[in-house]
């Protein structure tokens, strides 16, 4: 029977722009370089449309690369015996971090800043995770990391 997990968060980087509303912002966009090319075709600057070529390109990759970093998520599991995170890419997941769960602890570097951290430590060792959440998000999971980890230290010595 596999271990009861007290926590098992998946963390993806948040996409605010569907794949719809990126259709539209580059119509938009599309429309906007074109009517300013035609525009400077007429006043005789023939250079000027190969940069907003060149600009809407870039945009294109831009979101390209961000949707792909969109696939990636972090996993942290907590279970009796052991905190484990793992990075996930598409199907393919491997594991970046595994400790006992009896001598991880959870530190929260500069709470309330905007670039608080949320460190697993173990003798030396160190993990930053979360770092796709939100200051205040982060605030909540590292609360519900602490009590996932304390909850399940109590499993060890508290069996029913």
């Amino acid at each position: 029977m596999p271990a009861a997990l007290y926590m098992d968060a998946v963390i993806t980087p948040n996409r605010s722009l569907t794949m719809r509303g990126f259709y539209w912002l580059i119509g938009v966009l599309v429309l906007f370089n074109l009517a300013v090319a035609a525009l400077m075709i007429a006043l005789g600057a023939f250079p000027v449309p190969i940069f907003l070529g060149v600009d809407v390109l870039a945009v294109v990759l831009a979101f390209r690369a961000s949707y792909r970093s969109g696939g990636l998520a972090e996993r942290v599991q907590v279970s009796a015996a052991e905190v484990r995170v793992l990075h996930q890419a598409g199907a393919r997941s491997r594991t970046i971090w595994s400790s006992p769960t009896a001598f991880t602890r959870v530190a929260v570097e500069q709470p309330g800043e905007p670039e608080a951290r949320i460190r697993l430590q173990l003798s030396g060792r160190a993990l930053t995770v979360a770092g796709a959440l939100s200051p205040g998000e982060r605030t909540r999971f590292a609360e519900a990391l602490q009590t996932a980890i304390r909850q399940a230290n109590a499993e060890r010595y508290f069996t029913e």
